[in-house]
């Protein structure tokens, strides 16, 4: 037993040497001015499309779609992936990560070709979105309607 214990404590010793050890403040202030960067960017795209004439919900389509391009050519070009190792979470944010991982799992798969490939792994992130979406839609328009139906409220 004395062997075992002795590779156990080598093994931990091992283990606390090799793994990265994080400032749980810094990755904090790093995710919150990433995110911030992010949400000054959007606010900035919807702000000029406003300026431009565009009614509020127009320029908030634009915001969207440029959001998404912007986190897509980013992707293709390795950059995205260097914003997510340094602002964590904050590089995550809804619509740019989501674009970011629908763009990546295209990149990753292309060479398998365009039907088993791009056709087929491309929804890995976005296809369980979609369902689960569709899905809690159906359920609340469920209840909306038996709430309508019954005259609950």
């Amino acid at each position: 037993m004395d062997q075992m214990d002795a590779k156990k404590k080598e093994y931990q010793a091992y283990v606390k040497q090799v793994t990265p050890t994080h400032n749980l403040f810094s990755q904090m202030a790093k995710a919150f001015l990433m995110g911030g960067a992010f949400s000054v960017l959007g606010q900035g795209i919807l702000e000029y499309c406003k300026y431009m004439g565009l009614d509020k919900d127009t320029a908030g389509i634009w915001c969207a779609v440029s959001l998404v391009l912007l986190s897509a050519i980013l992707t293709g070009f390795g950059v995205y992936a260097k914003l997510v190792k340094w602002g964590g979470a904050g590089a995550q944010v809804p619509i740019t990560g989501f674009a970011n991982g629908v763009a990546s799992a295209a990149i990753e798969y292309k060479r398998e070709g365009q039907v088993f490939g791009l056709g087929c792994k491309i929804f890995i992130i976005a296809g369980p979105v979609i369902l689960y979406g569709i899905f809690t839609s159906w359920v609340l328009g469920l209840i909306y309607w038996g709430i309508k139906m019954f005259q609950v409220m």
